[in-house]
Protein backbone atom coordinates (compact mmCIF):
# COMPACT_ATOMS: atom_id res chain seq x y z
CA UNK A 1 0.00 0.00 0.00
CA UNK A 2 1.61 3.53 -1.02
CA UNK A 3 1.79 5.42 2.15
CA UNK A 4 2.42 9.51 0.90
CA UNK A 5 6.14 10.88 2.80
CA UNK A 6 3.58 13.27 5.18
CA UNK A 7 2.19 10.25 6.58
CA UNK A 8 5.48 9.23 8.26
CA UNK A 9 5.97 12.62 9.89
CA UNK A 10 2.29 12.85 11.09
CA UNK A 11 1.07 9.30 11.80
CA UNK A 12 -2.45 10.55 12.48
CA UNK A 13 -3.25 10.98 8.80
CA UNK A 14 -3.65 7.84 6.74
CA UNK A 15 -4.34 7.96 3.10
CA UNK A 16 -7.37 7.37 2.37
CA UNK A 17 -8.70 5.09 -0.81
CA UNK A 18 -11.02 5.90 -3.48
CA UNK A 19 -13.57 3.53 -4.79
CA UNK A 20 -10.32 2.79 -7.72
CA UNK A 21 -8.04 1.48 -4.95
CA UNK A 22 -5.84 4.41 -5.55
CA UNK A 23 -4.26 6.56 -2.52
CA UNK A 24 -4.77 10.20 -3.11
CA UNK A 25 -3.78 13.12 -1.29
CA UNK A 26 -3.01 16.90 -1.53
CA UNK A 27 -0.46 18.47 0.41
CA UNK A 28 0.28 17.43 3.60
CA UNK A 29 -3.70 16.38 4.01
CA UNK A 30 -5.19 12.87 2.46
CA UNK A 31 -8.34 13.27 0.22
CA UNK A 32 -10.87 10.66 -0.85
CA UNK A 33 -11.33 11.80 -4.87
CA UNK A 34 -14.85 10.42 -4.98
CA UNK A 35 -15.87 10.70 -0.98
CA UNK A 36 -18.48 8.07 0.06
CA UNK A 37 -21.92 10.14 0.51
CA UNK A 38 -23.60 9.70 3.91
CA UNK A 39 -27.21 7.88 3.63
CA UNK A 40 -30.37 9.62 4.71
CA UNK A 41 -33.48 7.66 5.06
CA UNK A 42 -35.84 9.32 3.85
CA UNK A 43 -38.87 10.90 6.07
CA UNK A 44 -42.22 8.49 5.88
CA UNK A 45 -44.80 10.53 8.49
CA UNK A 46 -46.02 7.17 8.63
CA UNK A 47 -43.57 5.57 10.03
CA UNK A 48 -42.04 8.78 12.47
CA UNK A 49 -42.46 8.81 16.14
CA UNK A 50 -42.41 12.82 16.48
CA UNK A 51 -45.13 12.81 13.74
CA UNK A 52 -47.28 9.82 15.38
CA UNK A 53 -46.83 11.44 18.58
CA UNK A 54 -47.97 14.98 16.89
CA UNK A 55 -50.75 13.37 15.14
CA UNK A 56 -52.21 11.76 18.25
CA UNK A 57 -52.00 15.25 20.46
CA UNK A 58 -53.56 16.96 17.32
CA UNK A 59 -56.10 14.32 17.56
CA UNK A 60 -56.62 14.82 21.26
CA UNK A 61 -56.90 18.65 21.06
CA UNK A 62 -60.55 18.76 20.34
CA UNK A 63 -61.58 16.47 23.17
CA UNK A 64 -59.38 18.75 25.97
CA UNK A 65 -60.79 21.95 24.25
CA UNK A 66 -63.99 20.04 24.49
CA UNK A 67 -63.61 19.10 28.33
CA UNK A 68 -62.53 22.33 29.58
CA UNK A 69 -65.48 23.94 27.87
CA UNK A 70 -67.64 21.27 29.67
CA UNK A 71 -66.36 22.07 32.74
CA UNK A 72 -66.45 26.08 32.36
CA UNK A 73 -70.17 25.84 30.82
CA UNK A 74 -70.86 23.47 34.52
CA UNK A 75 -69.01 25.99 36.55
CA UNK A 76 -71.06 28.92 35.46
CA UNK A 77 -74.06 27.14 35.47
CA UNK A 78 -73.32 26.70 39.55
CA UNK A 79 -72.57 30.39 40.43
CA UNK A 80 -75.18 31.36 38.08
CA UNK A 81 -77.22 33.19 40.46
CA UNK A 82 -75.30 32.43 43.69
CA UNK A 83 -71.46 32.04 45.29
CA UNK A 84 -70.05 29.37 45.90
CA UNK A 85 -66.58 28.54 48.51
CA UNK A 86 -64.53 25.81 49.13
CA UNK A 87 -62.80 26.16 52.61
CA UNK A 88 -60.08 24.27 54.72
CA UNK A 89 -57.73 24.16 57.26
CA UNK A 90 -55.33 22.43 58.28
CA UNK A 91 -52.62 22.73 61.90
CA UNK A 92 -49.64 20.53 61.44
CA UNK A 93 -49.06 19.34 65.28
CA UNK A 94 -52.71 20.00 66.16
CA UNK A 95 -51.41 22.07 67.87
CA UNK A 96 -48.92 23.13 66.09
CA UNK A 97 -48.58 25.77 62.80
CA UNK A 98 -51.76 25.97 60.82
CA UNK A 99 -53.62 27.26 58.10
CA UNK A 100 -56.51 28.21 56.25
CA UNK A 101 -57.96 28.38 52.76
CA UNK A 102 -60.59 29.49 50.90
CA UNK A 103 -62.05 29.63 46.95
CA UNK A 104 -64.54 32.24 46.23
CA UNK A 105 -66.37 32.51 43.08
CA UNK A 106 -68.73 35.01 42.44
CA UNK A 107 -71.71 35.51 39.82
CA UNK A 108 -69.59 37.66 37.66
CA UNK A 109 -67.41 34.47 36.66
CA UNK A 110 -64.71 35.61 38.94
CA UNK A 111 -61.93 33.72 41.46
CA UNK A 112 -60.64 34.89 44.76
CA UNK A 113 -58.22 32.74 46.67
CA UNK A 114 -57.84 33.54 50.27
CA UNK A 115 -55.18 31.89 52.57
CA UNK A 116 -53.58 32.71 56.10
CA UNK A 117 -51.98 30.97 58.80
CA UNK A 118 -50.93 31.36 62.96
CA UNK A 119 -47.67 30.19 64.34
CA UNK A 120 -49.69 27.77 67.20
CA UNK A 121 -52.74 26.94 66.47
CA UNK A 122 -55.28 23.77 66.32
CA UNK A 123 -57.45 22.31 63.00
CA UNK A 124 -60.32 23.66 63.98
CA UNK A 125 -59.98 27.10 64.81
CA UNK A 126 -57.88 27.00 61.29
CA UNK A 127 -61.51 25.41 59.56
CA UNK A 128 -63.94 27.99 61.62
CA UNK A 129 -60.71 30.79 60.09
CA UNK A 130 -61.31 29.61 56.46
CA UNK A 131 -65.09 29.84 56.34
CA UNK A 132 -64.86 33.21 58.14
CA UNK A 133 -63.10 34.92 55.35
CA UNK A 134 -65.36 33.52 52.54
CA UNK A 135 -68.27 34.88 54.02
CA UNK A 136 -66.33 38.15 55.37
CA UNK A 137 -64.93 38.62 51.28
CA UNK A 138 -68.81 38.12 49.76
CA UNK A 139 -70.45 40.57 52.89
CA UNK A 140 -73.10 42.75 51.47
CA UNK A 141 -73.47 41.04 48.78
CA UNK A 142 -77.18 40.05 47.96
CA UNK A 143 -76.79 36.38 46.38
CA UNK A 144 -77.02 33.42 48.15
CA UNK A 145 -73.66 31.42 49.20
CA UNK A 146 -73.09 28.31 48.79
CA UNK A 147 -70.14 26.98 51.04
CA UNK A 148 -68.30 23.45 50.52
CA UNK A 149 -66.21 22.15 53.68
CA UNK A 150 -65.06 18.64 55.13
CA UNK A 151 -65.60 19.71 58.52
CA UNK A 152 -68.70 18.55 59.79
CA UNK A 153 -67.56 20.54 63.24
CA UNK A 154 -68.02 23.52 61.01
CA UNK A 155 -71.31 22.50 59.93
CA UNK A 156 -73.05 21.36 62.72
CA UNK A 157 -71.73 23.84 64.99
CA UNK A 158 -73.00 26.87 62.97
CA UNK A 159 -76.42 24.98 61.58
CA UNK A 160 -77.07 23.53 65.38
CA UNK A 161 -74.71 24.15 68.10
CA UNK A 162 -74.56 27.68 68.74
CA UNK A 163 -78.30 27.99 69.11
CA UNK A 164 -77.86 26.28 72.50
CA UNK A 165 -74.29 27.49 73.00
CA UNK A 166 -76.20 31.24 72.66
CA UNK A 167 -78.77 30.51 74.94
CA UNK A 168 -76.63 28.66 77.87
CA UNK A 169 -74.31 32.19 77.55
CA UNK A 170 -71.75 30.51 75.60
CA UNK A 171 -71.67 27.09 77.82
CA UNK A 172 -71.87 23.40 76.75
CA UNK A 173 -74.19 21.23 77.51
CA UNK A 174 -71.93 20.37 80.38
CA UNK A 175 -71.48 24.15 81.74
CA UNK A 176 -67.99 24.08 80.19
CA UNK A 177 -67.13 27.20 78.19
CA UNK A 178 -67.35 27.01 74.15
CA UNK A 179 -64.25 26.42 72.69
CA UNK A 180 -62.97 29.02 70.11
CA UNK A 181 -65.95 31.31 71.14
CA UNK A 182 -64.14 34.10 69.18
CA UNK A 183 -63.84 32.74 66.58
CA UNK A 184 -67.61 31.39 66.56
CA UNK A 185 -68.92 34.56 67.58
CA UNK A 186 -67.59 35.99 64.06
CA UNK A 187 -68.77 33.42 62.04
CA UNK A 188 -72.42 33.40 63.50
CA UNK A 189 -72.59 37.12 63.35
CA UNK A 190 -71.36 36.97 59.57
CA UNK A 191 -73.91 34.12 58.56
CA UNK A 192 -76.60 36.20 60.36
CA UNK A 193 -76.24 38.94 58.43
CA UNK A 194 -76.86 37.06 55.58
CA UNK A 195 -80.40 36.02 56.75
CA UNK A 196 -82.01 32.72 57.44
CA UNK A 197 -81.63 30.87 53.88
CA UNK A 198 -78.74 33.23 53.08
CA UNK A 199 -75.93 30.45 53.58
CA UNK A 200 -76.10 27.00 52.61
CA UNK A 201 -73.99 24.53 54.12
CA UNK A 202 -72.51 21.75 52.65
CA UNK A 203 -70.27 18.84 53.46
CA UNK A 204 -67.72 17.33 50.88
CA UNK A 205 -65.48 14.35 51.68
CA UNK A 206 -62.33 15.07 51.59
CA UNK A 207 -59.18 13.71 49.47
CA UNK A 208 -61.33 12.42 46.88
CA UNK A 209 -60.81 14.48 44.13
CA UNK A 210 -62.88 17.25 44.35
CA UNK A 211 -61.01 19.90 43.01
CA UNK A 212 -61.98 22.74 44.80
CA UNK A 213 -61.29 21.11 48.12
CA UNK A 214 -58.13 19.75 47.18
CA UNK A 215 -56.80 23.21 46.58
CA UNK A 216 -58.08 25.01 49.82
CA UNK A 217 -56.43 22.09 51.55
CA UNK A 218 -53.48 22.36 49.85
CA UNK A 219 -53.48 26.46 50.47
CA UNK A 220 -54.41 25.33 54.36
CA UNK A 221 -50.78 23.24 54.33
CA UNK A 222 -48.67 25.56 52.50
CA UNK A 223 -49.70 28.42 54.99
CA UNK A 224 -49.21 26.20 57.98
CA UNK A 225 -45.67 24.91 56.39
CA UNK A 226 -45.21 28.98 55.48
CA UNK A 227 -44.37 28.06 51.68
CA UNK A 228 -45.87 30.42 49.04
CA UNK A 229 -49.42 29.46 47.94
CA UNK A 230 -49.62 31.13 44.85
CA UNK A 231 -52.87 32.56 45.31
CA UNK A 232 -55.14 33.34 42.10
CA UNK A 233 -57.48 36.43 41.63
CA UNK A 234 -59.07 36.50 37.88
CA UNK A 235 -61.93 34.81 35.61
CA UNK A 236 -63.35 31.60 35.98
CA UNK A 237 -62.42 30.31 32.39
CA UNK A 238 -58.60 31.37 33.48
CA UNK A 239 -58.94 29.03 36.71
CA UNK A 240 -56.41 25.83 36.36
CA UNK A 241 -59.10 23.86 38.47
CA UNK A 242 -62.19 21.96 37.68
CA UNK A 243 -64.74 23.67 40.28
CA UNK A 244 -67.61 22.16 38.81
CA UNK A 245 -67.07 18.67 40.18
CA UNK A 246 -69.38 18.88 43.09
CA UNK A 247 -70.84 15.71 45.11
CA UNK A 248 -74.09 14.48 44.48
CA UNK A 249 -74.57 13.80 48.08
CA UNK A 250 -73.58 16.89 50.90
CA UNK A 251 -75.52 15.76 54.14
CA UNK A 252 -73.14 15.18 57.17
CA UNK A 253 -72.72 12.03 57.99
CA UNK A 254 -74.61 10.38 60.95
CA UNK A 255 -72.58 11.12 64.10
CA UNK A 256 -70.90 7.67 65.23
CA UNK A 257 -69.60 6.61 61.96
CA UNK A 258 -66.06 6.77 61.10
CA UNK A 259 -64.64 9.56 60.13
CA UNK A 260 -67.77 10.27 58.48
CA UNK A 261 -67.43 6.61 56.24
CA UNK A 262 -70.55 5.38 54.30
CA UNK A 263 -71.02 1.93 52.69
CA UNK A 264 -68.96 3.13 49.72
CA UNK A 265 -65.71 2.49 52.16
CA UNK A 266 -66.63 -1.04 53.29
CA UNK A 267 -67.72 -2.34 50.27
CA UNK A 268 -65.32 -4.11 47.86
CA UNK A 269 -63.09 -2.38 45.37
CA UNK A 270 -63.60 -2.93 41.87
CA UNK A 271 -61.05 -0.60 41.18
CA UNK A 272 -59.05 2.74 42.20
CA UNK A 273 -58.91 5.63 40.04
CA UNK A 274 -56.46 8.86 39.80
CA UNK A 275 -55.91 11.77 37.58
CA UNK A 276 -52.45 12.91 37.79
CA UNK A 277 -51.84 15.96 35.24
CA UNK A 278 -55.25 15.51 33.59
CA UNK A 279 -54.26 11.79 32.79
CA UNK A 280 -56.75 9.33 34.05
CA UNK A 281 -55.38 5.78 35.37
CA UNK A 282 -56.91 2.11 36.95
CA UNK A 283 -54.84 0.68 39.89
CA UNK A 284 -55.84 -2.52 41.30
CA UNK A 285 -54.69 -2.08 44.71
CA UNK A 286 -55.36 1.43 46.99
CA UNK A 287 -51.39 1.59 47.26
CA UNK A 288 -50.87 1.23 43.62
CA UNK A 289 -52.53 4.21 43.70
CA UNK A 290 -51.26 5.82 46.62
CA UNK A 291 -48.30 5.87 45.05
CA UNK A 292 -49.10 7.84 42.47
CA UNK A 293 -51.02 10.54 43.71
CA UNK A 294 -49.31 10.73 47.23
CA UNK A 295 -48.11 14.56 47.25
CA UNK A 296 -48.81 15.62 43.73
CA UNK A 297 -51.10 18.78 43.72
CA UNK A 298 -54.12 18.42 42.14
CA UNK A 299 -54.13 15.00 42.10
CA UNK A 300 -57.76 13.27 42.25
CA UNK A 301 -58.48 9.93 43.73
CA UNK A 302 -61.64 7.65 44.44
CA UNK A 303 -62.48 3.75 44.87
CA UNK A 304 -64.80 2.75 42.43
CA UNK A 305 -67.34 -0.46 43.83
CA UNK A 306 -68.62 -1.63 40.01
CA UNK A 307 -68.07 -1.17 36.84
CA UNK A 308 -71.00 1.36 36.74
CA UNK A 309 -69.56 3.41 39.34
CA UNK A 310 -65.99 3.64 37.37
CA UNK A 311 -67.76 4.69 34.81
CA UNK A 312 -70.09 7.65 37.00
CA UNK A 313 -66.79 8.64 38.28
CA UNK A 314 -64.72 9.38 35.60
CA UNK A 315 -67.91 10.88 33.78
CA UNK A 316 -67.91 13.33 36.53
CA UNK A 317 -64.30 13.91 36.64
CA UNK A 318 -64.41 14.65 32.69
CA UNK A 319 -61.72 12.05 31.81
CA UNK A 320 -62.11 8.52 29.77
CA UNK A 321 -59.54 5.69 29.83
CA UNK A 322 -57.31 4.39 27.58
Amino acid sequence: MAVHAACDRLPSLAVSRCDSGQSTSVGAVPRVRNPPVATIEPHTPRTCGTCAALRASLRAAPRRVGRARASYNRAVSLVANSFIAFTDGAAKGNPGPGGWGAIVVSPDRTVAELGGGAPHTTNNRMELSGAIAALDHVAGAPEPLIVYTDSTYVIQGITQWVWGWRTKGWKTASGGEVLNRDLWEQLFALASARGSKGVDWRWVRGHVGTAGNERADEISVLFALQKPAGLYRGPLDGYPRDLSVVPGDTSVPARGSSSGSSSRSKAPAHSYLSVVGGVPMRHTTWADCERRVKGVAGARFKKSTSAADESAILRDWGVTLR
